[in-house]
């Protein structure tokens, strides 16, 4: 899985180097600022359902409710992603005219297309019966595929627009390849129906998920409103240089995101058995994440000026001091990767969005203030202060999560038979 997650992060990766070189800083914050809009959508179609599908469908004792309740989200996913598509569409048009009227065809099809990312339930659901290997070598494969694709067309003098109809074409082949690895592994469960899709599992789910989904739209756009500020308050070309440092500095966050998918399952069935296990796990992780962050970090603090002349050339080497700053906010991301899971495991989902939402609020501030003194340079040091509360100093603030973070720190391995306290539940 971490190879899969790395291999398509990478592909992302030489194409805005490719993009870079090949069409300069413009045509790469043109790139980024269509891509910013596109991962609004991810929150939007997503519906906060991933892990939360898992868990409930894993505490089902009828294999039946089970399975009206996987394809009840798989078929609400669906419709939100083409609903939320629509109205991208129309939005993107609104406010960027000049970028939509370049390429209508292409910028809708991406957006369009996304909707397909509800298949990854079914990955999900994989995920939790063991089985990850082939589903992760799919992946690859469709990466490789799509990533050849864009580089013949780069060579052979194409824009950013064909780039965006791949990116759309990949969401596609993606999710039709993860129901496909669901139908085969599961040959006698039915395929997705109509008929599965249960209001009454309807109603739990968004009760349930609503904390989620709203947490996981906030946190996109604090996560990138930076992209946007910039683009409207100093241009398109400054744009492009952030672009670039933000794809080196978020090169690495595949890390906790696949990881602590992987260790999800384990962490939810540690829970059902034993509070103390389950929290000596979660501390076990969370000191692994944040001593791979830590180094990485330093790595690329030392080495920020030749890695911006490597991958970009001279026209970007200006910007190190900003990856220089941008990437200290990959330590409080690998954090958040497990404490986004102890939310979710221990019933605490309002924080989420609470957490979430301040952190956005605190990003749009400092952008307004630092970017017109600092330029690029304050857009990184407001990305850093605000994911620093948003991913961990949040959790002083609230009882529980405050609670939790002694215990944490006290605890012994414990034998995994011992139940979990029924409060946290």
């Amino acid at each position: 899985m971490l190879m899969e997650r790395f291999f398509r992060l990478g592909a992302g990766a030489i194409i805005t180097f490719m993009v870079a070189r090949m069409l300069g800083p413009e045509a790469l914050g043109t790139y980024g600022v269509v891509m910013v809009w596109a991962a609004f959508l991810a929150p939007l179609s997503g519906m906060g359902l991933n892990n939360l599908v898992q868990k409930m469908a894993s505490s089902q004792t009828d294999a039946q409710a089970a399975r009206t309740i996987l394809q009840t989200a798989i078929w609400l996913r669906l419709l939100a992603g083409a609903g939320a598509g629509v109205l991208m569409i129309a939005g993107f048009a609104l406010f960027y005219p000049h970028y939509f009227q370049a390429g209508p065809v292409e910028i809708c099809a991406l957006f369009m297309l996304q909707a397909f990312s509800a298949m990854m339930l079914c990955e999900y659901d994989q995920n939790y019966r063991g089985h990850f290997r082939a589903v992760a070598l799919s992946k690859v494969a469709i990466s490789v595929l799509t990533l050849t694709a864009r580089i013949v067309a780069l060579l052979y003098g194409a824009g950013i627009d064909l780039l965006l109809l791949v990116v759309g074409i990949e969401f596609l082949l993606t999710g039709l390849m993860q129901y496909y690895w669901f139908r085969r592994y599961a040959p006698t469960e039915p395929g997705l129906q109509w008929r599965y899709l249960n209001w009454a599992a309807c109603k739990s789910l968004l009760q349930r998920s609503s904390w989620l989904w709203l947490s996981a739209v906030v946190s996109v756009i604090y996560l990138k409103i930076d992209t946007i500020m910039i683009e409207q308050m100093i241009g398109i070309a400054a744009t492009g240089q952030y672009t670039a440092v933000a794809r080196l500095s978020e090169l690495w966050y595949v890390i906790p995101t696949t990881l602590a998918a992987r260790y999800y399952p384990d962490l939810l069935k540690a829970f059902q058995h034993s509070w103390p296990h389950y929290l000596w796990l979660l501390r076990t992780h969370s000191i692994r994440f944040l001593a791979m962050a830590v180094v990485i970090a330093i790595l690329m603090t030392a080495s920020a000026h030749w890695l911006m002349l490597l991958a970009y050339g001279e026209a970007f080497v200006s910007a190190t001091p900003v990856l220089q700053i941008h990437v200290w906010a990959g330590c409080f991301i690998f954090v958040r990767a497990l404490i986004s899971q102890h939310l979710i495991i221990t019933g605490n989902e309002p924080l989420s969005l609470l957490s979430h939402g301040v952190g956005a609020l605190l990003n749009v501030l400092l952008n307004l203030w630092l970017i017109p003194v600092y330029g690029i340079e304050g857009a990184a040091w407001a990305t850093l202060i605000s994911y620093a509360y948003a991913s961990f100093f949040f959790i002083f603030f609230a009882k529980s999560t405050r609670q939790h973070f002694w215990q944490l720190l006290q605890v012994k391995a414990a034998p995994v038979d011992k139940p979990a306290p029924t409060e946290h539940r």
